[in-house]
């Protein structure tokens, strides 16, 4: 009786903290800056834009992407390919003309 009530309260607990299983799907947004380039099919990132809340707030530039949230856009050659989506974005931005990085 106690091994089942063990088994129990450990299965439960697992499902109510999965720790690391969601901590190593969560992508480190403030690594992601350099050469992106838009795909529409295998991206390494899927990426929506929101107006509030966003996990990186990102700022357009012609040279130097030499930082968190500076993104450079791309034809050819990028440090990153990311799609646009609606719905289960592996991050969220918000363009910015300053101060970009994490919120």
């Amino acid at each position: 009786m106690m091994d089942r009530r063990r088994f129990l309260i450990v299965g439960f607990a697992a499902l109510l903290f999965p720790g690391k299983a969601l901590a190593s799907t969560k992508v480190d947004v403030a690594r992601v800056y350099g050469k992106i380039q838009i795909v529409q099919a295998f991206p390494d990132f899927k990426v929506k834009v929101v107006t509030s809340f966003p996990d990186l707030k990102v700022q357009k530039v012609t040279s130097f992407p030499d930082g968190p949230g500076k993104w450079q856009f791309v034809d050819s050659f990028p440090d990153f390919k990311i799609q646009w989506v609606d719905s289960f974005p592996d991050f969220t931005i918000q363009w910015v003309d300053s101060f970009p990085g994490l919120p």
